[in-house]
């Protein structure tokens, strides 16, 4: 199975003035310098055409607009040399929307990586937005990475992999395996299962579940899952966690004081076979870590 390192596809990075989109450069720096991968910093400046009545206004902006995006992309470059001087990010100030140059860009490069929440450039408002479109949007893995908390180390932390049996979820374990051996840490690898609640009317009390042999049931899933992995990667420790609970706050339980969380893009149901895309979605809102979401 393919990971970030068997291509020389760029890692790209949103840059939009914002301290996320700041911390978002610094991680993937960090992250192409890990990988020996090319990076390229990439603003999206809008189109003022037709938002406002006097288009005297709007070619006044375009200068502008264009020298701000100038001033941010060099406060970028001049964050990635802080983490590896030898770093020779690309550098596209492009024209258009952002949600849909980044996810177009997502077939032809190795990952997207976004601060949490941008800055939005006519409003000034906050554009949180952006994280979930592109999460929702891009073929390609998408790291969200939120503006860490002053003196927040993540040297020797955990990395934390939600894995749910889907394609998804196997992707995810290739990419979560390798960050591990390349970081030198450890892996902690968590699967939830939750009870079917069902109408008292339907008579439930005749339907029986052995919870202690579905419990037992989603540990060999688990232990399936990631049968071979650790023969791989045998220098990485590895923790597995099956407990009951919602995968949503469990992951985030666990992801406190991780250095990473990597889950698949969309799992499938463990029950009716419904899709649970809304779990990366809602981390995306949540996590106080990097997340990286992984497509099958």
């Amino acid at each position: 199975m393919n990971t970030l390192s068997d291509h020389r596809r760029p890692i790209v990075v949103g840059v939009d003035g914002s301290a996320a989109a700041l911390a978002a450069t610094r991680w993937a720096a960090g992250e192409a310098a890990l990988h020996q991968l090319p990076l390229r910093l990439v603003h999206v400046q809008p189109d003022p055409t037709g938002r406002y009545a006097d288009s005297t206004i709007e070619d006044a902006l375009r200068p502008a607009l264009h020298d701000q995006a100038e001033k941010w992309l060099s406060i970028a470059v001049a964050a990635v040399r802080e983490v590896d001087p030898t770093l020779e990010p690309a550098v596209d100030h492009l024209v258009g929307e952002v949600v849909v140059t980044l996810v177009g860009m997502s077939g032809e490069v190795g990952m997207i990586v976004v601060g949490e929440r941008g800055v939005g450039a006519f409003t000034g408002m906050l554009v949180g937005s952006t994280a979930n479109a592109v999460v929702s949007g891009s073929v390609c893995p998408v790291v969200v990475v939120r503006t860490p908390p002053l003196g927040r180390a993540v040297v020797g932390r955990a990395i934390v992999l939600g894995v749910d049996g889907s394609p998804a979820s196997e992707a995810a374990i290739a990419y979560a395996f390798d960050e591990a051996a390349r970081r030198g840490g450890a892996l902690v690898a968590v699967h939830t299962w939750e009870e079917i609640f069902l109408d008292p009317e339907l008579r439930a009390d005749q339907i029986r579940f052995d919870t202690t042999a579905l419990a037992e049931r989603e540990r060999e899933l688990l232990a399936e899952r990631l049968a071979g992995w650790s023969e791989k990667y045998p220098d990485v420790p590895v923790t597995r966690v099956v407990v009951k609970g919602h995968p949503v706050r469990i992951l985030l339980e666990y992801g406190e004081d991780a250095q990473l969380i990597v889950v698949g893009s969309r799992g499938l149901g463990r029950y009716y076979g419904q899709l649970l895309g809304s779990t990366s979605q809602a981390l995306v809102n949540y996590v106080q870590c990097p997340l990286a979401v992984i497509r099958p």
